[in-house]
């Protein structure tokens, strides 16, 4: 089912990439709006400070990744300023909490969650040079490129049909088990 794709150069979306750098740190790790998925989480676990996030995401990629302050305090700010969370000034640190409505937005998101910690643990792997094999990659080309090609008729049934074939691959493979 290969073909050859003229913007496809065998990356996987984890290497250093001109352009997607953040001075000259390495690659991004984060997809845009995960880290708006993942913090609430993380405080609905544990209230705690903006450092104490940094450690848990740190340790979330076995120390192979961390996040800095300027991504992290800019995105606190906004979860605030959306009354997902709430910061109480303790000492000098806010130390932040969840609120009732960052609980309904995350039941709401559970499912992308979800998948922020799954492909935080295809980047873990990845950033500890666990890359994956030409046959995999290979793989997962046709898949892109069957969703890139499909009929573009997204009904609600195709939609849903779709959605539950990719979830369940993706759980068999993290589970490590056939579907």
């Amino acid at each position: 089912m290969r073909e050859h794709h003229p913007h496809h150069d065998g990356r996987d979306g984890f290497e250093k990439r001109p352009g997607r750098e953040r001075g000259g740190r390495g690659p991004r790790v984060f997809a845009p709006g995960d880290l708006k998925l993942l913090l609430p989480a993380l405080i609905a676990e544990q209230p705690c400070h903006g450092y104490d996030l940094i450690r848990r995401i740190e340790s979330l990629f076995d120390g192979a990744y961390s996040p800095s302050p300027g991504v992290i305090y800019p995105t606190l700010t906004f979860l605030e300023e959306s009354e997902l969370i709430t910061g109480d000034t303790d000492g000098g640190k806010k130390r932040y909490t969840i609120t009732d409505a960052g609980r309904l937005f995350l039941s709401e998101q559970a499912v992308a969650v979800d998948g922020v910690r799954m492909r935080i643990d295809v980047s873990k792997r990845s950033l500890r040079g666990q890359d994956r094999p030409p046959e995999i990659h290979e793989a997962v080309h046709n898949l892109r490129h069957a969703l890139h090609a499909h009929h573009g008729r997204w009904s609600p049934e195709e939609i849903a049909r779709v959605a539950t074939l990719l979830n369940r691959t993706a759980q068999a493979i993290a589970d490590g088990r056939d579907q």
